[in-house]
Order: C-alpha cells, then structure tokens, then sequence
C-alpha cells in the first residue's frame, strides 16, 4: 500500500498556501537571489522586504554584527520606494510559485494606506504585511506596535483602502503582546505576525564605540525564539484570527513547536543566511513529524499543546 504524505496546505488569513512554511520579511529580501537557486515548492509564501511610499537610504554602516546564537542588524528599513517595486521586482516575482506577501513600512499612518492601496491594485499581490514596528513621527518617534491606540489607528485606516489579506506584524518590544494583538484584531487584521526583532546593541571594546552605525538594531536568530515562542502562546490565547510564527526557527523541530504553542504557519528568517535550503528541510521535518505522529492534515497540529 502506499503511503499517503500529510496535508500541509494551510489558510492563512485569506491566503490558500500548499505548505506552512514562509519567508520572512528582510533576509531574503525581494526573492530574486534566493528563488532563482532554491526549490521554491518548500514555500509556501515569500514576505518581501518592507516597502514605503517613497526610496528610504537606511542606516549608516556598519549595519550587522553577530552575536552568540543571533545577528543584530540596523538596515534602517532601506527600500528602493513603491514605484520601483511595482515597476522592477513585481513583475519578477510574479514568475514564482510560492504565494507573494507585501511588507509595508511607513512614518505616518497616510503613508502605510497610500501604499497598501497601490498594491490591491497591484496583480499579483495576495496580501500585506504591516511593519507596524517603525517609527510614528507624529507621536514623538513611537513605534506604532508598542501603543494599542496607535496599532488601531493605523490598521483602521488601511483596512478601509484595502481588502486584500492584512497580516500584522507585532514587536516583542512590549509589556503585554496580548493588548497589541487585540487592538489590530479589533481594528480589522485577518492574521498576526510575530514576532519582530527584540531590541539591542553590541560595543566594540577596541574602538569603545557601538558596533552598529545607528548604534541599536533588532535582535534575530536563535537567541530570541523562546521569548517569540512565549508570544506566540499568548497571542493564540488572545484573538481569534491565525498566527504567523517567526524569531528564530532554525529547524523542523522548531517550527513544530510553534505550530504546537498555537501558530498555523511559520516564516523562516536569519536561518537563510547560513542555509537557503532550511525551507526544504523544515517542509520534509513536518511531514515526518506528521506521519510518525498519526497526524494527517497541518491543522492537527495548530495549538495541540494548549489542549
């Protein structure tokens, strides 16, 4: 008799994927380098780096240091602006199979709606991710996902402009994940990412100085995937709308443990830099998982460890 793999095919706020397993936002940039190398089956969605109305130059260099089981960078969110997006990488993009997500970046609550309306406008996109960990200029420089009045605002707004699949994407840089998470529930998100990179920096004890040009930057890797798993476990006891997991997922058997805290699917972030073919290897790592567990769709999986 032959044996009959898993179902991975999973809904993620709108969006019909064949497997669970994402890019995220930021390493593997707008796709190009790593879809023309890989197998992109073992992707379900690639999330592309952030895009603002406008070009954005980032930080000063240096922009990345490492650290014991993480990498601190300071990109400074550079992108070459919306019109080059659509103009030059949308059309490339649309050549792959794995599903498109858009990560949108702003200043200002305008801004993140102005550019979430050119892409619903936009074939091929299949829907938006929300950096709501930028800085809000109008209230001092706070990051909009650190304040629950600020993450309704901004979400409001751009549910209003849009109806393609909003995810949003939440900082671990909180007291209390679950208040944010709420607070874009409520304001219209169809599903959450997190989390984000926590906080840090990194001196250089020769020069005494910082070793990143904008002196902090944001924390990924291995070193932050229990607090992100923490979150995860908290979001999924707080909304009722799916989970993206990210910090830190490394292999199979992290990504189960994400899907087990509550997450229905998992994007993989700094492990690319170190191996392009991780996708590949979580895809296979669930599925024997899956089997020699009994277990014959991915929605088995979500949240098995909180019942």
């Amino acid at each position: 008799m032959n044996r009959v793999d898993p179902d991975l095919r999973v809904n993620l706020a709108g969006i019909e994927l064949s497997t669970p397993v994402l890019a995220a936002s930021g390493p593997f940039g707008y796709g190009h380098e790593y879809l023309e190398r890989i197998d992109s089956s073992a992707l379900g969605a690639v999330i592309v780096k952030g895009i603002s109305t406008e070009p954005w130059a980032g930080n000063p260099p240096p922009r990345l240091a490492e650290t014991p089981a993480g990498l601190l960078n300071s990109i400074g969110l550079q992108n070459p602006g919306l019109q080059a997006f659509l103009a030059e990488d949308l059309p490339r993009l649309k050549n792959y199979s794995p599903k498109l997500i858009v990560n949108v970046v702003g200043k200002t609550v305008e801004e993140y709606a102005k550019v979430a309306a050119a892409l619903k406008q936009s074939e091929g996109v299949d829907g938006l991710e929300l950096n709501i960990s930028c800085p809000n200029l109008k209230a001092g420089g706070m990051a909009f996902g650190t304040c629950p009045e600020a993450t309704f605002e901004v979400v409001s707004l751009v549910r209003k402009v849009t109806d393609l699949p909003l995810l949003i994407k939440l900082s671990p840089n909180v007291t209390d994940i679950t208040v944010i998470a709420r607070a874009a529930e409520e304001a219209g998100a169809d599903g959450l990412s997190l989390v984000n990179t926590l906080s840090g920096m990194a001196i250089d004890i020769e020069s005494k100085k910082p070793l990143l040009g904008n002196t902090f930057g944001g924390l990924s890797g291995p070193a932050i995937m229990p607090v992100a798993l923490k979150m995860v476990w908290q979001a999924a006891g707080a909304v009722n709308i799916p989970l993206l997991g990210m910090g830190g997922i490394t292999s199979a058997e992290d990504a189960i443990q994400f899907m087990l805290a509550g997450a229905s699917a998992v994007a993989l972030g700094t492990g690319l830099f170190y191996d392009p073919e991780l996708p590949q290897q979580v895809q296979e790592g669930l599925v024997h998982y899956m089997s020699a567990h009994k277990l014959t769709n991915i929605g088995q999986l979500v949240g098995l460890a909180r019942r």
